[in-house]
């Protein structure tokens, strides 16, 4: 046992069941629900999601990233290999930084649309060690619509960074022992004119060259759904 504890990296997992498409995760989310649904009127319905979006944004301020982290080059991975069996460790990490979401950075507008009716969600992709999504210098990015019967009813979106990217400066991840202020990138998703006293079934998807969709063994792969109802009265 002693000998084999001895062989074990602490920095990075021996095995990994590696996915081939990473999760998907939405904020704000009201508990274990995928469901946003509140009252224009009524501000006690919708300041429980601009609180959660103002907490879970506040570690991507500017002065705390600029503290943490490296201003790193766009559009190119930021590989920090090892040199033989010399660990380059910790790791850096690069700036996300909180403007980079612009009209959902919260910033400008603390109650991050809520109060009008435009409504921003903040998504971001789980963590897989060593992933490089995105082949030929291609950023994965990120696409929600409608589901079918309500296709009609979700309006125009505005995506945050532009085009929805994730940008391939924050890939790869070497874990949380190597790199430990890895600040996950974030796209941020506003409804700008979404039909309102309706349900509007709602999924978003990371699009890449060499992600793989979702397959019957797991077709929430890669995805997130979530419904979106904003009464006027």
């Amino acid at each position: 046992m002693y000998v084999m504890l001895q062989t074990l990296d602490d920095h990075k997992p021996t095995w990994q069941d590696r996915l081939a498409t990473p999760g998907m995760v939405i904020r704000p989310k009201a508990d274990e629900t995928f469901e946003i649904v509140y009252t224009l009127k009524n501000t006690e319905s919708w300041d429980m999601y601009t609180e959660v979006l103002e907490k879970f944004l506040t570690p991507y301020n500017n002065t705390i990233q600029a503290q943490k982290n490296h201003e790193c080059t766009p559009d190119q991975y930021f590989v920090q290999d090892d040199s033989g069996d010399v660990k380059n460790n910790p790791k850096r990490s690069c700036q996300f930084n909180r403007t980079i979401l612009q009209d959902c950075s919260g910033l400008e507008d603390r109650f991050y649309g809520y109060q009008i009716g435009k409504p921003c969600i903040i998504i971001k992709l789980n963590r897989v060690i060593g992933m490089r999504p995105g082949n030929d210098g291609q950023a994965p990015y990120v696409t929600c619509g409608a589901k079918r019967e309500d296709s009609d009813k979700i309006g125009d979106l505005a995506y945050f960074p532009p085009n929805g990217t994730f940008n391939l400066m924050y890939y790869p991840y070497y874990g949380k022992k190597a790199q430990v202020n890895y600040s996950q990138p974030l796209v941020a998703v506003k409804f700008l004119n979404i039909t309102q006293n309706e349900d509007v079934n709602i999924e978003c998807k990371i699009n890449a060259n060499n992600i793989p969709s979702g397959s019957e063994r797991d077709k929430f792969a890669g995805r997130v759904s979530f419904k979106l109802r904003i009464n006027s009265i």
